[in-house]
């Protein structure tokens, strides 16, 4: 065969730059949308912030102030009056200046969050505290101790054996394998004793071995006046498992104590950390940003965007008038790029808006029950049903709620939250996995305490109100919320 050349014509879909950009707006957070605004700010001299609104406020409120003055207290300045004699002998605590603040400093920007009628400052919100991690927290206090260096030694190297929860990894003949490589003449028994000093810093049960050791060393910390305190101590020695299982009676039998006193002994226990390295935790906390406000104007839910973390951007009108249409230079050929990238960057970003305000207020029209009457009202709803609605893409759906937040009256919520799979009903309808969810906490909660709730029961309880759900999707559900089976949750009433 020749090869040969042909030609054909056919559509076919192109990811072009612009869109590839709308498209990486639409799944960033607000977080993410802040900081990529502000790049696009840096490296782009066509965008700039638009306070074109922030400028009327402040001259409205100025000129009303100024009209506010008397006019036979408004004088003109001679230019004499700003003089100083230097022939005086002290000098005034404020001189004269030919310039403001506002003239050598950029104004200080406003961040405020309108939250009805008022406004109220929330940047210090998301500082960072510092907080030390457990490894410097048992440091700095080893720092006030007086010890050997061969001891220090010994006690860095089981502060970095401890996990996070505070519990020694290893054995102390690891410890002392590593520890011998740096000392000669140490012994098990000069690990023990330090192991033993550590235990005694805090938080307390800290470098416990396991949860009897950590429990026994928090009960030293109480007062020997606190009541069932040898009753909690001959628990945890002997009788720690039957606590585990939940087994009261034989508790109750074999340490001889009535029902009411075993619940002081377990109260007790209870009091204390079976985790003491979480006290002191590096972890700093994370802020929500609500991308969507929901609230009830009149009898009907009114949806807007919050637009306090979306600065107003607009292209600089002094740039572009430099941009001459004949000329072929770099210079011009690089403000006409910028130019072309500043339109796209903004017609994302509103592109972007509207998207975010359409699939929430299609959210919000579905799931007005909730909105009502909590959670147990939601209805079944998925991906294509709002993709249905709205005419796009399930995928575009998928990118606009994922990490995107809706404040309501209920509460702050995930879009994501909203969707869910449906189960059939006796009736002919569909219910909500996420209402069921919440009917099967709602019955755990108001369970006995003595006699808990088997997860085939839930679900035989579920089917007399009309909802088909076996026992492993109740017990699924269950662990999905972080709830224990019946055998653990069992407790002395």
């Amino acid at each position: 065969m020749k090869p040969s050349l042909q030609l054909r014509i056919g559509p076919s879909l192109t990811m072009t730059p612009q869109l590839q950009q709308a498209i990486r707006l639409l799944q960033l957070s607000s977080i993410e949308l802040q900081i990529e605004i502000q790049e696009a700010l840096e490296s782009n001299m066509m965008l700039e912030l638009d306070d074109s609104d922030q400028k009327k406020t402040d001259d409205s409120a100025n000129g009303s102030e100024t009209e506010t003055l008397e006019p036979d207290l408004i004088k003109e300045t001679d230019a004499t009056d700003n003089v100083t004699d230097l022939s005086q002998t002290t000098i005034p605590d404020e001189l004269p200046v030919d310039s403001g603040w506002d003239t050598i400093y950029d104004s200080i920007p406003n961040y405020t969050k309108n939250s009805g009628d008022k406004s109220t400052y929330d940047g210090f919100e998301n500082q960072a505290p510092g907080k030390n991690s457990l490894r410097e927290h048992l440091e700095e206090q080893l720092n006030l101790l007086k010890i050997t260096d061969s001891d220090k030694v010994i006690a860095l190297t089981i502060i970095d054996s401890l996990n996070d929860d505070g519990y020694l990894n290893g054995s102390l003949e690891d410890i002392l394998a590593v520890v011998a490589e740096a000392l000669d003449d140490v012994g098990i028994e000069e690990v023990e004793a330090v192991l033993s000093m550590i235990q005694g810093l805090g938080p307390p049960g800290v470098g416990a071995r396991d949860i009897k050791e950590c429990l026994s060393l928090q009960l030293k910390q109480y007062d020997v006046a606190t009541p069932r305190l040898p009753e909690a101590e001959r628990l945890i020695t002997h009788y720690l498992d039957l606590l585990a299982a939940h087994d009261y009676k034989q508790l109750m039998r074999k340490m001889k104590l009535g029902q009411a006193a075993l619940t002081e002994v377990i109260t007790l226990i209870q009091s204390m950390n079976p985790r003491p390295g979480n006290a002191i935790s590096d972890a700093h906390t994370e802020y929500v940003m609500p991308d969507v406000y929901v609230k009830k104007v009149k009898g009907v839910w009114k949806v807007d965007l919050n637009t306090d973390g979306i600065p107003n951007l607009r292209v600089n009108v002094a740039y572009t008038n430099l941009i001459r249409r004949a000329d072929n230079s770099n210079d011009n050929v690089s403000l006409k790029s910028h130019l072309q990238e500043a339109r796209w960057f903004i017609k994302s970003i509103r592109s972007r808006s509207e998207t975010l305000l359409r699939v929430a207020t299609c959210i919000v029209e579905r799931q007005r029950a909730f909105l009502e009457y909590g959670t147990e009202a939601m209805k079944p709803l998925v991906l294509h049903d709002v993709a249905e609605t709205l005419g796009m893409h399930e995928s575009t759906i998928s990118r606009v709620t994922t990490r995107k937040y809706i404040h309501t009256p209920r509460g702050i919520f995930e879009l994501k939250y909203f969707f869910s799979s449906h189960v059939g009903t006796n009736y002919g309808g569909t219910c909500s996995s996420t209402a069921i969810r919440a009917l099967i906490k709602k019955l755990i909660i108001a369970e006995t305490p003595d006699q808990p709730l088997s997860d085939s029961k839930i679900a035989t309880i579920l089917k007399d109100q009309g909802i088909n759900v076996a026992r492993r999707t109740v017990a699924k559900y269950r662990e999905e919320m972080a709830l224990p089976p019946s055998n653990k949750r069992k407790r002395l009433a």
